[in-house]
């Protein structure tokens, strides 16, 4: 298939650059797969579509203060870092821009959020083919510990503003966020609020957790004319006793498996396809690449928020609306987020949601 068959115009005012007031504030699309039905509600209606017996699995990796800024020790021009993956303590690939500039052993000498120098430094030691910089840091024990005090959450490129703002700390992060690793949100699981997940709880769904921290690749739109000749970034992903545990569980009993955004589908179909079928106890790095014709091993239904045009997630939800179909589930999805442009739907990272049944 081709890269340009998924593309759709979205009017930019649409692209929502603020959360909505309240987390669970935001609106709700409902597509059921088998009757092409859309219907139209608010986030908390979402308990509606939750029976008994489901298990509903989300992504608990938290974004990490990614964004660092920097100067070149010896010429003082300015750099901005995007801390990407960590190899070891002080070992990182990062994306380095002006990346012309970051050759091999230049020193970037980090910046405080205030613009004040600090000690730590940065010394570019390997170029990969994606152009990202691989830095060893000095000047700190680990300079993860710093990213605190120093770093700014990597907000979308398409949130266009200058820095962090006020709040952005807490509504870019899901209120079950627990481990560290991710430089983008699981978006689709910021519009729970610890009610919502105690009401869902009451309902008789089980509520579990994975981890996979999601890299920026997940911005990025497909640059190839082919879809097949993308090739996909990669993430770490882990699943514990009690996610695996449920899973199976669910799955022998022929009850559904809901994965809340692309993140959770993508480390649940990840690691049934590393073990014929089956989901256990396990962790490591995936780049799986959903797109259709594709079957689903264990997702029955995924909540998610609405993609960028031509991305690698938009062509996930197509194969997903339609499995094993090459051409039904893009026209479905395609069609489903012309309604959602005319409905005036908050698109992206801090927009709306979206069920697919």
């Amino acid at each position: 298939m081709r890269t340009a068959d998924f593309h759709f115009d979205l009017p930019a005012e649409l692209v929502a650059q603020q959360p909505a007031g309240r987390r669970d504030g935001s609106r709700l699309l409902v597509l059921d797969r088998k009757s092409h039905q859309i219907s139209h509600g608010c986030f908390p209606d979402l308990l509606k579509h939750l029976t008994p017996g489901d298990v509903l699995v989300l992504n608990n990796s938290r974004v990490i203060p990614a964004r660092l800024r920097g100067i070149n020790a010896r010429s003082g021009g300015q750099f901005e870092l995007l801390l990407l993956e960590e190899n070891a303590p002080n070992d990182w690939w990062a994306m380095v821009r002006p990346g012309k500039r970051a050759r091999l052993g230049t020193q970037i000498q980090l910046l405080a959020k205030d613009g004040a120098t600090t000690n730590i430094r940065g010394t570019v030691t390997d170029v990969n083919n994606e152009g990202h910089r691989r830095l060893q840091f000095s000047g700190t024990e680990n300079v993860f510990a710093n990213l605190a005090d120093l770093g700014e959450l990597p907000l979308p490129p398409y949130i266009e503003r200058h820095g962090e703002q006020p709040g952005d700390r807490e509504r870019y992060q899901t209120v079950y966020a627990q481990t560290d690793g991710s430089v983008a949100a699981p978006t689709a699981g910021l519009h729970f609020t610890p009610d919502i997940l105690e009401k869902i709880r009451q309902l008789g769904v089980t509520v579990c957790f994975v981890t996979l921290h999601v890299g920026a690749g997940t911005f990025l739109p497909v640059k190839t004319e082919n879809i097949a000749d993308h090739t996909m970034h990669t993430e770490r992903f882990e699943i514990g006793e009690a996610a695996a545990s449920a899973v199976s569980a669910a799955k022998n009993a022929g009850r559904r498996v809901i994965a809340v955004g692309t993140t959770a589908l993508r480390t649940l179909e990840s690691a049934a396809r590393q073990n014929a079928g089956i989901v256990n106890v396990c962790n490591g790095k995936t780049d799986i690449f959903i797109y259709p014709p594709a079957r689903f091993a264990v997702v029955d239904a995924l909540l998610t928020n609405f993609h960028l045009p031509a991305s690698t997630l938009l062509m996930l939800v197509s194969a997903f609306a339609a499995p094993g179909e090459k051409l039904a589930g893009r026209e479905l999805i395609l069609k489903t987020y012309a309604e959602a442009i005319r409905e005036r739907y908050r698109f992206f990272s801090y927009g709306d949601a979206m069920l697919i049944l």
